[in-house]
Protein backbone atom coordinates (compact mmCIF):
# COMPACT_ATOMS: atom_id res chain seq x y z
CA UNK A 1 0.00 0.00 0.00
CA UNK A 2 2.76 2.34 0.99
CA UNK A 3 4.74 1.46 -2.16
CA UNK A 4 1.66 2.13 -4.32
CA UNK A 5 1.28 5.62 -2.75
CA UNK A 6 4.96 6.39 -3.37
CA UNK A 7 4.58 5.28 -6.98
CA UNK A 8 1.65 7.63 -7.53
CA UNK A 9 3.64 10.54 -6.07
CA UNK A 10 6.59 9.79 -8.38
CA UNK A 11 4.33 9.73 -11.44
CA UNK A 12 2.79 13.09 -10.42
CA UNK A 13 6.23 14.66 -9.96
CA UNK A 14 7.38 13.37 -13.35
CA UNK A 15 4.21 14.75 -15.01
CA UNK A 16 4.77 18.16 -13.52
CA UNK A 17 8.47 18.27 -14.43
CA UNK A 18 7.95 17.13 -18.01
CA UNK A 19 4.84 19.23 -18.54
CA UNK A 20 2.85 16.16 -19.49
CA UNK A 21 -0.12 16.83 -17.21
CA UNK A 22 -2.69 19.62 -17.56
CA UNK A 23 -1.56 21.26 -14.32
CA UNK A 24 1.79 22.03 -15.98
CA UNK A 25 0.48 23.71 -19.18
CA UNK A 26 1.32 27.40 -19.65
CA UNK A 27 -1.65 29.58 -18.79
CA UNK A 28 -1.57 31.47 -22.12
CA UNK A 29 -2.64 28.37 -24.04
CA UNK A 30 -5.97 28.36 -22.20
CA UNK A 31 -6.53 32.07 -21.60
CA UNK A 32 -6.90 34.17 -24.78
CA UNK A 33 -4.72 37.27 -25.03
CA UNK A 34 -6.40 40.40 -26.37
CA UNK A 35 -4.05 42.21 -28.75
CA UNK A 36 -4.96 45.72 -29.89
CA UNK A 37 -3.46 46.54 -33.29
CA UNK A 38 -3.62 50.01 -34.80
CA UNK A 39 -4.38 50.04 -38.54
CA UNK A 40 -6.17 52.18 -41.09
CA UNK A 41 -9.18 49.92 -41.68
CA UNK A 42 -10.34 46.74 -39.96
CA UNK A 43 -11.42 44.81 -43.07
CA UNK A 44 -8.22 45.67 -44.94
CA UNK A 45 -6.18 44.64 -41.90
CA UNK A 46 -7.73 41.18 -41.80
CA UNK A 47 -7.34 40.80 -45.54
CA UNK A 48 -3.66 41.71 -45.48
CA UNK A 49 -2.53 40.40 -42.09
CA UNK A 50 -5.16 39.41 -39.56
CA UNK A 51 -6.69 36.30 -41.12
CA UNK A 52 -3.31 34.65 -41.53
CA UNK A 53 -2.10 35.70 -38.10
CA UNK A 54 -5.06 34.39 -36.09
CA UNK A 55 -4.84 31.09 -37.99
CA UNK A 56 -1.27 30.78 -36.73
CA UNK A 57 -2.08 32.14 -33.25
CA UNK A 58 -5.69 31.14 -32.49
CA UNK A 59 -5.28 32.00 -28.83
CA UNK A 60 -4.64 35.68 -29.56
CA UNK A 61 -7.79 37.74 -30.02
CA UNK A 62 -7.09 40.76 -32.22
CA UNK A 63 -8.92 44.05 -31.83
CA UNK A 64 -8.28 46.64 -34.55
CA UNK A 65 -7.93 50.30 -33.55
CA UNK A 66 -8.82 52.12 -36.76
CA UNK A 67 -7.12 55.39 -37.71
CA UNK A 68 -9.61 56.01 -40.51
CA UNK A 69 -11.39 58.94 -38.87
CA UNK A 70 -8.55 60.85 -37.24
CA UNK A 71 -8.81 63.63 -39.84
CA UNK A 72 -12.45 64.39 -39.05
CA UNK A 73 -11.73 67.27 -36.69
CA UNK A 74 -10.44 70.26 -38.73
CA UNK A 75 -9.30 71.97 -35.53
CA UNK A 76 -6.70 69.27 -34.78
CA UNK A 77 -3.78 68.42 -37.04
CA UNK A 78 -3.21 64.78 -38.01
CA UNK A 79 -0.15 64.26 -35.79
CA UNK A 80 -1.99 65.49 -32.68
CA UNK A 81 -5.09 63.46 -33.55
CA UNK A 82 -3.03 60.28 -33.88
CA UNK A 83 -1.32 60.85 -30.53
CA UNK A 84 -4.70 61.40 -28.86
CA UNK A 85 -6.04 58.18 -30.40
CA UNK A 86 -3.05 56.20 -29.08
CA UNK A 87 -3.41 57.73 -25.61
CA UNK A 88 -7.11 56.87 -25.53
CA UNK A 89 -7.10 53.37 -27.04
CA UNK A 90 -3.66 52.17 -25.84
CA UNK A 91 -2.98 49.85 -28.81
CA UNK A 92 -0.24 47.28 -28.32
CA UNK A 93 0.94 47.38 -31.94
CA UNK A 94 1.34 50.75 -33.66
CA UNK A 95 1.02 51.12 -37.45
CA UNK A 96 3.24 54.05 -38.45
CA UNK A 97 4.60 55.79 -41.51
CA UNK A 98 8.35 56.62 -41.48
CA UNK A 99 7.85 60.17 -40.19
CA UNK A 100 5.54 59.05 -37.36
CA UNK A 101 7.96 56.26 -36.49
CA UNK A 102 10.88 58.68 -36.30
CA UNK A 103 8.95 61.04 -34.04
CA UNK A 104 7.65 58.38 -31.64
CA UNK A 105 11.04 56.65 -31.43
CA UNK A 106 12.68 59.96 -30.47
CA UNK A 107 9.98 60.55 -27.84
CA UNK A 108 10.59 57.15 -26.20
CA UNK A 109 7.13 55.82 -27.05
CA UNK A 110 8.30 52.62 -28.76
CA UNK A 111 9.83 49.38 -27.46
CA UNK A 112 13.25 48.43 -28.80
CA UNK A 113 13.16 45.08 -30.63
CA UNK A 114 16.78 43.96 -30.52
CA UNK A 115 16.42 42.10 -27.23
CA UNK A 116 13.37 40.23 -28.53
CA UNK A 117 15.16 39.41 -31.79
CA UNK A 118 18.13 37.94 -29.92
CA UNK A 119 15.97 36.08 -27.41
CA UNK A 120 13.90 34.41 -30.13
CA UNK A 121 16.89 33.93 -32.48
CA UNK A 122 14.73 35.70 -35.07
CA UNK A 123 16.16 35.58 -38.60
CA UNK A 124 16.36 39.27 -39.43
CA UNK A 125 19.06 38.67 -42.07
CA UNK A 126 16.40 37.43 -44.50
CA UNK A 127 14.78 40.87 -44.58
CA UNK A 128 15.85 43.30 -47.31
CA UNK A 129 18.87 44.85 -45.51
CA UNK A 130 18.34 48.38 -46.78
CA UNK A 131 14.83 48.38 -45.29
CA UNK A 132 16.24 47.53 -41.86
CA UNK A 133 19.01 50.12 -42.31
CA UNK A 134 16.48 52.80 -43.27
CA UNK A 135 14.37 52.10 -40.20
CA UNK A 136 17.47 52.25 -37.97
CA UNK A 137 18.54 55.54 -39.58
CA UNK A 138 15.28 57.07 -38.40
CA UNK A 139 15.77 55.94 -34.81
CA UNK A 140 19.39 56.71 -33.92
CA UNK A 141 20.69 53.30 -34.99
CA UNK A 142 18.27 51.28 -32.88
CA UNK A 143 15.42 49.12 -34.15
CA UNK A 144 11.93 49.89 -32.85
CA UNK A 145 9.90 48.43 -35.70
CA UNK A 146 9.82 46.30 -38.83
CA UNK A 147 8.07 46.72 -42.17
CA UNK A 148 6.61 43.63 -43.92
CA UNK A 149 6.49 45.26 -47.35
CA UNK A 150 7.47 48.24 -49.42
CA UNK A 151 6.41 49.85 -52.67
CA UNK A 152 8.75 50.03 -55.62
CA UNK A 153 8.80 50.33 -59.38
CA UNK A 154 11.05 48.90 -62.04
CA UNK A 155 11.70 49.23 -65.76
CA UNK A 156 10.07 46.32 -67.59
CA UNK A 157 11.09 45.59 -71.16
CA UNK A 158 10.19 43.33 -74.06
CA UNK A 159 13.44 41.50 -74.77
CA UNK A 160 12.07 40.14 -78.06
CA UNK A 161 11.48 43.63 -79.46
CA UNK A 162 14.99 44.75 -78.54
CA UNK A 163 16.42 41.68 -80.27
CA UNK A 164 14.21 42.20 -83.34
CA UNK A 165 15.41 45.76 -83.86
CA UNK A 166 19.02 45.10 -82.88
CA UNK A 167 18.96 47.47 -79.91
CA UNK A 168 20.87 46.81 -76.70
CA UNK A 169 18.37 46.18 -73.87
CA UNK A 170 18.09 48.37 -70.75
CA UNK A 171 20.41 47.95 -67.79
CA UNK A 172 20.18 48.72 -64.08
CA UNK A 173 20.50 52.27 -62.74
CA UNK A 174 19.44 54.12 -65.88
CA UNK A 175 18.34 57.76 -65.65
CA UNK A 176 15.15 59.05 -67.23
CA UNK A 177 17.18 60.75 -69.94
CA UNK A 178 18.92 57.47 -70.79
CA UNK A 179 15.61 55.61 -70.90
CA UNK A 180 14.05 58.23 -73.17
CA UNK A 181 17.04 58.20 -75.50
CA UNK A 182 16.78 54.41 -75.69
CA UNK A 183 13.07 54.68 -76.52
CA UNK A 184 13.86 57.01 -79.43
CA UNK A 185 15.89 54.28 -81.14
CA UNK A 186 12.73 52.38 -82.08
CA UNK A 187 11.07 53.25 -85.41
CA UNK A 188 8.04 55.54 -85.36
CA UNK A 189 6.55 54.49 -88.69
CA UNK A 190 3.17 52.80 -88.97
CA UNK A 191 -0.37 53.44 -87.81
CA UNK A 192 -1.45 53.90 -84.21
CA UNK A 193 -2.91 50.39 -84.10
CA UNK A 194 0.11 48.44 -85.32
CA UNK A 195 3.30 50.45 -84.79
CA UNK A 196 5.83 49.84 -82.00
CA UNK A 197 6.57 52.45 -79.32
CA UNK A 198 9.81 52.71 -77.38
CA UNK A 199 8.22 53.63 -74.04
CA UNK A 200 4.68 53.44 -72.70
CA UNK A 201 3.10 55.60 -70.02
CA UNK A 202 0.54 54.35 -67.49
CA UNK A 203 -2.96 53.90 -68.91
CA UNK A 204 -4.38 56.78 -66.86
CA UNK A 205 -1.87 59.23 -68.38
CA UNK A 206 -3.56 60.59 -71.49
CA UNK A 207 -2.00 62.45 -74.40
CA UNK A 208 -3.16 65.85 -73.17
CA UNK A 209 -1.13 65.58 -69.93
CA UNK A 210 1.77 63.43 -71.05
CA UNK A 211 4.39 66.21 -71.08
CA UNK A 212 3.35 67.52 -67.66
CA UNK A 213 3.31 64.02 -66.21
CA UNK A 214 6.63 62.96 -67.70
CA UNK A 215 8.32 66.10 -66.39
CA UNK A 216 6.74 65.49 -62.98
CA UNK A 217 8.05 61.92 -62.88
CA UNK A 218 11.54 63.07 -63.77
CA UNK A 219 11.44 65.79 -61.11
CA UNK A 220 10.28 63.36 -58.44
CA UNK A 221 13.09 60.92 -59.27
CA UNK A 222 15.59 63.74 -58.82
CA UNK A 223 13.97 65.05 -55.64
CA UNK A 224 13.00 68.40 -57.12
CA UNK A 225 10.15 70.57 -55.89
CA UNK A 226 8.52 73.67 -57.32
CA UNK A 227 8.67 75.33 -53.88
CA UNK A 228 11.68 75.67 -51.60
CA UNK A 229 10.03 74.89 -48.27
CA UNK A 230 12.83 76.47 -46.22
CA UNK A 231 12.56 79.89 -47.88
CA UNK A 232 8.96 79.53 -49.18
CA UNK A 233 10.12 80.64 -52.60
CA UNK A 234 8.82 79.29 -55.92
CA UNK A 235 11.90 77.84 -57.59
CA UNK A 236 11.42 76.63 -61.16
CA UNK A 237 13.53 79.01 -63.21
CA UNK A 238 16.66 76.90 -62.77
CA UNK A 239 18.96 74.92 -65.03
CA UNK A 240 17.67 71.65 -63.58
CA UNK A 241 14.01 72.48 -64.23
CA UNK A 242 14.81 73.77 -67.72
CA UNK A 243 16.64 70.54 -68.52
CA UNK A 244 13.72 68.41 -67.33
CA UNK A 245 11.12 70.31 -69.35
CA UNK A 246 13.23 70.40 -72.49
CA UNK A 247 13.89 66.67 -72.19
CA UNK A 248 10.15 65.98 -71.72
CA UNK A 249 9.14 68.10 -74.72
CA UNK A 250 11.75 66.49 -76.95
CA UNK A 251 10.67 63.00 -75.89
CA UNK A 252 6.99 63.67 -76.65
CA UNK A 253 7.77 65.33 -79.97
CA UNK A 254 9.87 62.30 -80.99
CA UNK A 255 6.65 60.21 -81.09
CA UNK A 256 8.54 57.41 -79.32
CA UNK A 257 6.22 57.44 -76.29
CA UNK A 258 2.78 55.86 -76.20
CA UNK A 259 -0.06 57.51 -74.29
CA UNK A 260 -3.76 56.77 -74.88
CA UNK A 261 -6.11 59.43 -76.19
CA UNK A 262 -8.35 58.75 -73.20
CA UNK A 263 -7.99 56.54 -70.12
CA UNK A 264 -9.53 53.09 -69.82
CA UNK A 265 -12.57 53.68 -67.63
CA UNK A 266 -13.78 50.13 -67.28
CA UNK A 267 -14.92 47.03 -69.09
CA UNK A 268 -14.20 43.34 -69.16
CA UNK A 269 -10.87 41.89 -68.10
CA UNK A 270 -10.16 41.04 -71.72
CA UNK A 271 -10.81 44.66 -72.77
CA UNK A 272 -8.52 45.88 -70.00
CA UNK A 273 -5.61 43.76 -71.23
CA UNK A 274 -6.19 44.72 -74.85
CA UNK A 275 -5.77 48.36 -73.74
CA UNK A 276 -2.33 47.59 -72.31
CA UNK A 277 0.01 47.91 -75.33
CA UNK A 278 3.08 46.75 -73.40
CA UNK A 279 1.35 43.51 -72.41
CA UNK A 280 0.13 43.07 -75.99
CA UNK A 281 3.69 43.40 -77.34
CA UNK A 282 3.51 46.86 -78.96
CA UNK A 283 5.62 48.82 -76.46
CA UNK A 284 9.26 48.08 -75.71
CA UNK A 285 9.51 49.49 -72.17
CA UNK A 286 7.31 50.65 -69.32
CA UNK A 287 7.98 51.80 -65.75
CA UNK A 288 5.54 50.01 -63.45
CA UNK A 289 5.04 48.24 -60.13
CA UNK A 290 5.02 44.51 -59.44
CA UNK A 291 1.32 44.50 -60.39
CA UNK A 292 2.48 44.05 -63.96
CA UNK A 293 3.88 40.59 -63.17
CA UNK A 294 0.50 39.54 -61.84
CA UNK A 295 -1.12 40.75 -65.07
CA UNK A 296 1.31 38.68 -67.13
CA UNK A 297 0.38 35.66 -65.06
CA UNK A 298 -3.32 36.17 -65.79
CA UNK A 299 -3.39 37.46 -69.37
CA UNK A 300 -2.49 34.11 -70.94
CA UNK A 301 -5.87 32.71 -69.92
CA UNK A 302 -7.88 35.87 -70.62
CA UNK A 303 -6.87 37.09 -74.08
CA UNK A 304 -6.61 34.76 -77.08
CA UNK A 305 -4.59 37.30 -79.07
CA UNK A 306 -1.87 37.49 -76.42
CA UNK A 307 1.51 36.41 -77.75
CA UNK A 308 4.03 35.49 -75.04
CA UNK A 309 7.40 37.23 -75.14
CA UNK A 310 10.55 37.27 -73.03
CA UNK A 311 10.09 39.75 -70.23
CA UNK A 312 13.05 41.54 -68.66
CA UNK A 313 13.24 43.73 -65.55
CA UNK A 314 15.86 46.23 -64.44
CA UNK A 315 15.80 48.92 -61.76
CA UNK A 316 13.51 51.89 -62.16
CA UNK A 317 14.82 55.34 -63.13
CA UNK A 318 17.47 56.81 -60.82
CA UNK A 319 18.73 60.26 -59.90
CA UNK A 320 21.99 60.78 -61.83
CA UNK A 321 23.54 62.36 -58.74
CA UNK A 322 22.81 59.28 -56.56
CA UNK A 323 22.22 56.20 -58.76
CA UNK A 324 22.27 53.65 -55.92
CA UNK A 325 19.06 55.00 -54.34
CA UNK A 326 15.51 55.64 -55.43
CA UNK A 327 12.72 57.94 -54.28
CA UNK A 328 10.32 55.58 -56.01
CA UNK A 329 11.12 52.78 -53.56
CA UNK A 330 8.96 53.70 -50.61
CA UNK A 331 8.58 52.39 -47.10
CA UNK A 332 5.10 53.38 -45.97
CA UNK A 333 4.21 51.17 -42.99
CA UNK A 334 6.19 50.16 -39.93
CA UNK A 335 4.79 48.00 -37.13
CA UNK A 336 6.09 48.84 -33.66
CA UNK A 337 5.27 47.87 -30.06
CA UNK A 338 4.00 50.68 -27.86
CA UNK A 339 6.30 51.21 -24.90
CA UNK A 340 4.60 49.97 -21.77
CA UNK A 341 2.26 47.59 -23.56
CA UNK A 342 1.04 44.85 -21.19
CA UNK A 343 0.87 42.50 -24.17
CA UNK A 344 4.37 42.99 -25.54
CA UNK A 345 4.88 39.23 -26.01
CA UNK A 346 1.76 38.89 -28.19
CA UNK A 347 2.66 42.12 -30.01
CA UNK A 348 6.06 40.64 -30.86
CA UNK A 349 4.35 37.43 -32.02
CA UNK A 350 2.41 39.56 -34.50
CA UNK A 351 5.38 41.61 -35.73
CA UNK A 352 7.69 38.64 -36.16
CA UNK A 353 4.98 36.67 -37.96
CA UNK A 354 4.04 39.32 -40.57
CA UNK A 355 7.75 39.89 -41.21
CA UNK A 356 8.57 36.21 -41.24
CA UNK A 357 8.94 33.23 -43.54
CA UNK A 358 5.47 31.72 -43.14
CA UNK A 359 3.72 34.96 -44.01
CA UNK A 360 6.05 35.61 -46.96
CA UNK A 361 5.52 32.09 -48.29
CA UNK A 362 1.76 32.66 -48.51
CA UNK A 363 1.81 36.25 -49.76
CA UNK A 364 4.42 35.59 -52.44
CA UNK A 365 1.79 33.74 -54.49
CA UNK A 366 0.16 37.01 -55.55
CA UNK A 367 1.54 40.44 -56.39
CA UNK A 368 -0.47 43.59 -55.73
CA UNK A 369 2.01 46.41 -56.20
CA UNK A 370 3.81 45.85 -52.92
CA UNK A 371 7.02 43.87 -52.49
CA UNK A 372 7.72 41.64 -49.50
CA UNK A 373 10.55 42.89 -47.32
CA UNK A 374 11.55 39.29 -46.62
CA UNK A 375 13.53 38.17 -49.63
CA UNK A 376 13.75 34.95 -51.60
CA UNK A 377 10.09 34.03 -51.98
CA UNK A 378 9.23 35.21 -55.50
CA UNK A 379 10.69 32.09 -57.03
CA UNK A 380 8.23 32.07 -59.95
CA UNK A 381 9.58 35.42 -61.15
CA UNK A 382 13.33 34.99 -60.72
CA UNK A 383 13.86 34.34 -64.45
CA UNK A 384 12.24 37.68 -65.31
CA UNK A 385 14.65 39.55 -63.02
CA UNK A 386 12.40 40.42 -60.07
CA UNK A 387 15.52 40.94 -57.96
CA UNK A 388 15.73 44.38 -59.63
CA UNK A 389 13.17 45.56 -57.06
CA UNK A 390 15.73 44.85 -54.33
CA UNK A 391 18.77 46.55 -55.88
CA UNK A 392 18.16 50.20 -54.94
CA UNK A 393 18.14 51.67 -51.47
CA UNK A 394 14.98 53.63 -50.58
CA UNK A 395 15.55 57.37 -50.38
CA UNK A 396 12.98 58.92 -48.00
CA UNK A 397 10.76 61.71 -49.28
CA UNK A 398 9.55 64.11 -46.60
CA UNK A 399 5.97 64.80 -47.60
CA UNK A 400 5.39 66.67 -44.35
CA UNK A 401 7.22 69.74 -45.67
CA UNK A 402 4.57 70.12 -48.36
CA UNK A 403 2.11 70.87 -45.57
CA UNK A 404 3.79 74.24 -45.01
CA UNK A 405 2.24 75.50 -48.23
CA UNK A 406 -1.28 76.93 -47.77
CA UNK A 407 -4.17 74.80 -48.99
CA UNK A 408 -5.32 75.87 -52.42
CA UNK A 409 -2.01 77.23 -53.68
CA UNK A 410 -1.08 74.20 -55.75
CA UNK A 411 -4.35 74.13 -57.71
CA UNK A 412 -3.89 77.72 -58.91
CA UNK A 413 -0.17 77.16 -59.45
CA UNK A 414 -0.81 74.10 -61.61
CA UNK A 415 -3.21 76.09 -63.78
CA UNK A 416 -0.48 78.71 -64.23
CA UNK A 417 2.04 76.02 -65.13
CA UNK A 418 -0.30 74.41 -67.67
CA UNK A 419 -1.04 77.76 -69.30
CA UNK A 420 2.60 78.65 -69.81
CA UNK A 421 3.64 75.20 -70.98
CA UNK A 422 0.77 75.11 -73.45
CA UNK A 423 2.30 78.25 -74.96
CA UNK A 424 5.58 76.33 -75.28
CA UNK A 425 3.79 73.48 -77.06
CA UNK A 426 2.27 76.01 -79.45
CA UNK A 427 5.74 77.49 -80.14
CA UNK A 428 4.67 80.89 -78.75
CA UNK A 429 7.47 81.07 -76.15
CA UNK A 430 10.54 79.06 -75.14
CA UNK A 431 10.88 76.80 -72.10
CA UNK A 432 13.19 79.38 -70.48
CA UNK A 433 10.60 82.13 -70.92
CA UNK A 434 7.78 79.94 -69.64
CA UNK A 435 9.62 78.97 -66.45
CA UNK A 436 10.59 82.60 -65.85
CA UNK A 437 6.91 83.58 -66.05
CA UNK A 438 5.85 80.68 -63.83
CA UNK A 439 8.37 81.54 -61.12
CA UNK A 440 7.45 85.24 -61.04
CA UNK A 441 3.66 84.79 -61.12
CA UNK A 442 3.85 81.70 -58.92
CA UNK A 443 5.62 83.63 -56.17
CA UNK A 444 2.84 86.21 -56.23
CA UNK A 445 0.27 83.43 -55.85
CA UNK A 446 2.21 81.88 -52.96
CA UNK A 447 2.58 85.22 -51.16
CA UNK A 448 -1.15 85.87 -51.52
CA UNK A 449 -2.01 82.38 -50.27
CA UNK A 450 0.22 82.87 -47.21
CA UNK A 451 -1.27 86.28 -46.47
CA UNK A 452 -4.83 84.94 -46.48
CA UNK A 453 -4.09 81.62 -44.80
CA UNK A 454 -5.56 81.29 -41.27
Amino acid sequence: MKNRHICRMLILVICIVLGGCSAGLPEKTTTPTILKVMYYDESIFYQEYGDLFITKYPNIEVQVVSTQNIDNDPEIDRATALTKLIEKEQPDVLWLDPEQYERYAADGLLMELQTLIQKEHYNIEGIYPTIVDLIKEKSAGKLYGLSPRFYGNALFYNADLFAEYGIDPPHNQMTWKEILNLAKRFPVEGGDEDRVYGLGMQSYITSDIQTDTLAGLMARTQGMSTVNYSTMKVTVNTDSWKDIWKTAFEAIESKAIYTPEEPFWGGSTEEFYKNQPFIMGRVAMVVDSADLLQHFKEVRDRVKEFKPFELGIVTGPVDPSDPSTSRDVELYEIFSIRAGSPNAEAAWDFIQYVNGDDYARVKSKTLNGNMLSRMGYYKDYVASGIEAFYKLKPKPVNYGSRGKVPTGFYSTFEELMKRELERVKNKEITVDEALGNVEAEGQTLLDQAQATSP
